[in-house]
C-alpha cells in the first residue's frame, strides 16, 4: 500500500479537522475517501470525453429506444 503525504494552511487544516469530526470519520479516512470519490468522477469524465470523439453524430430517437427496451 502507498502512503502519500498532503500540506494544508492551517486554517485549511482546521476546516479539514471540522468536517471530518462532523463526518464522524479520521482526517487520513476523509481524505481517502474524498481523493477516490474524485478519482471516480475524473474516470467518468474521461470516460464521456472518449465516448464523445467516437461519436459519429449518428443519433437514435426516443421511441426507438423505449421500443428496444420493451422488447
Amino acid at each position: 500500500m502507498a502512503t502519500i503525504t498532503f500540506e494544508f494552511s492551517d486554517k485549511a487544516y482546521d476546516v479539514l479537522e471540522k468536517v471530518a469530526e462532523w463526518r464522524d470519520v479520521s482526517i487520513n479516512e476523509f481524505v481517502r475517501r474524498a481523493v477516490l470519490e474524485k478519482m471516480e468522477d475524473t474516470e467518468d469524465l474521461m470516460s464521456v470525453e472518449e465516448s464523445l470523439r467516437e461519436d459519429d453524430g449518428t443519433a437514435t430517437p426516443h421511441s426507438e429506444l423505449w421500443r428496444r427496451l420493451k422488447a
